[in-house]
C-alpha cells in the first residue's frame, strides 16, 4: 500500500527538513532553559553541601545567610558550642566582590572561614591545584572560573593576595564563582571604609565596632542527637534563627531561584506553544497547497481517514524531527554558556510525549480543513 504522507513529504522535503530544523532550535532552547534551571538548584546547593554541618545559626528573625542579610558576633560560637549536642562551631562570612583579572573585572563570592578551626567551609576534595590556606593573612584559594593560577597575586582594598590554592566546581548559589579567604581578611574587607569614610566618622566620634561580625555560625551535633531538637534549644536559649541542614538546602532552592523557576518555566511553555502554532501553520499550508489533489482523491473514493492520517503522519514526523534537531541543537551549544547547565534525559523525555501530544493538536488544524475539502473542486479547478 503507498504511504501517501512518504510521497507527500519526498515532494517538498527541503520545505519539511528546514521546518522541523527551524523548530528544533527552539526546541533546544527549551531544554537549555530546562539545563540552567537544573544547574541552579545543583549550584544552590554546593556551599551548603561543601560544609558538612548540621545547623545554621543566624541573625533572628531572618532567612540568612544567603536569601537574607546576617549579622552576628563571631564569639556566637563559643556559646553554642556549650549547648548540649553541639559538637564542632565556626564562623563564616560571605560578601561579593569585583576582582581585576587580566585587566578585565570578574565577579565572585567571598567566603571568609578560619583555616584554625575543625570545621572547613572548603571542601578539600575540590582543590585540584596547590593547597588550601593556612595563615591568617593575604592567602586565597580561587576556583579555576576565574582563570587565577598558584602564585598569582591579586590586589583586593589595601592588600595584595596570593592564590595558594585552585578549586574546581565551586560556585555560590548564584552561579558566580567562590574566593575562599581566612576570616580575618574577608572581615576585614566587609568593613573596611575608604579614608575620608574613617576621618569623617571620627570627627563625629563613631568608632568601627563591626569588625567582631560574621554573617552566620555552623555548627555540627553530636553522635545520637537530634539536630532539630538541638537547633530548638538554640534558639530557646541564644535567641537565634537556627537552620538544619536540609532546611537550608530548602531555603536555597526555593526561595532564591523561585522567581526564576517561574521565569524559566513561562518562557518554556511560551516557546512550546510558538512551536505548536509553527508546526500547525507548516502543516495547513502544506494542505493548502495539496487541497485539489486532496479533493481528486476524495471524488475518486478515497476515505477521509486515509487522508486524515497522511495528516498525521507528516505532523508527528515533523515533531519528531524538530524535537531531535532541538536535542542535538542544545547539546552542541550547552558548553558555552556562563552558567551551569544540566541536560538530563529524563527532562527530555518529557519534552519529547509533549512534543508529541503538541504535533497531534497541530494536525487538526490541517485534518479540519481536509474534512472541509469539497470534492467538487477537483471538477471546478
Amino acid at each position: 500500500m503507498i504511504n501517501l504522507a512518504e510521497k507527500d513529504i519526498a515532494h517538498s522535503l527541503g520545505k519539511f527538513i528546514v521546518t522541523s530544523m527551524g523548530v528544533g532550535m527552539l526546541l533546544g532552547i527549551v531544554m537549555i532553559m530546562i539545563g540552567v534551571y537544573r544547574g541552579m538548584v545543583i549550584d544552590a546547593k554546593i556551599l551548603v553541601g561543601d560544609m558538612g554541618v548540621d545547623l545554621w545559626v543566624v541573625q533572628d528573625d531572618t532567612l540568612g545567610p544567603f536569601a537574607q542579610s546576617s549579622r552576628v558576633h563571631e564569639d556566637l560560637k563559643n556559646s553554642i558550642k556549650g549547648i548540649e549536642g553541639v559538637g564542632k562551631t565556626t564562623a563564616l562570612t560571605f560578601q561579593n566582590l569585583q576582582l581585576t583579572v587580566d585587566g578585565k573585572k570578574k565577579r565572585v563570592f567571598v567566603v571568609g572561614y578560619n583555616p584554625l578551626d575543625e570545621i572547613k567551609a572548603l571542601n578539600p576534595q575540590r582543590i585540584i591545584k596547590g593547597r588550601a590556606i593556612i595563615n591568617d593573612h593575604y592567602e586565597m584559594v580561587a576556583t579555576d572560573k576565574i582563570g587565577l593560577d598558584i602564585g598569582d597575586k591579586i590586589g583586593i582594598a589595601r592588600d595584595i593576595y596570593t592564590v595558594v590554592g585552585i578549586t574546581h566546581g565551586t560556585v555560590s548559589s548564584g552561579g558566580d564563582p567562590v574566593v575562599y579567604l581566612s576570616l580575618k581578611d574577608a572581615k576585614n574587607i566587609q568593613f573596611l571604609y575608604s579614608n575620608f569614610r574613617v576621618r569623617s566618622d571620627r570627627q563625629r566620634g563613631i568608632k568601627k565596632t563591626q569588625s567582631h561580625l560574621v554573617n552566620t555560625v555552623v555548627a555540627t551535633v553530636k553522635s545520637g542527637f537530634d539536630p532539630k531538637r538541638v537547633a530548638d534549644d538554640i534558639k530557646h536559649y541564644l535567641h537565634k534563627e537556627v537552620f538544619t541542614q536540609e532546611e537550608e538546602a530548602s531555603i536555597l532552592t526555593k526561595n532564591l531561584i523561585k522567581m526564576a523557576s517561574k521565569q524559566i518555566g513561562m518562557f518554556t511553555v511560551i516557546l512550546v506553544i510558538v512551536s505548536t502554532i509553527i508546526i500547525a501553520l507548516i502543516i495547513y499550508t502544506m494542505t493548502l497547497e495539496k487541497i485539489k489533489e486532496i479533493a481528486i482523491m476524495k471524488l475518486l473514493g478515497v476515505p477521509n481517514s486515509i487522508i486524515i492520517k497522511m495528516i498525521m503522519q507528516e505532523t508527528l514526523l515533523m515533531g519528531v524531527l524538530a524535537f531531535f534537531f532541538g536535542l542535538l541543537f542544545s547539546h552542541l551549544i550547552y558548553t558555552k554558556f556562563p552558567k551551569r547547565v544540566v541536560l538530563e534525559m529524563p527532562d527530555a523525555m518529557v519534552l519529547f510525549v509533549i512534543i508529541v501530544i503538541a504535533s497531534i493538536l497541530a494536525s487538526l488544524v490541517g485534518i479540519k480543513k481536509v474534512l472541509s475539502a469539497d470534492p467538487a473542486e477537483a471538477i471546478g479547478g
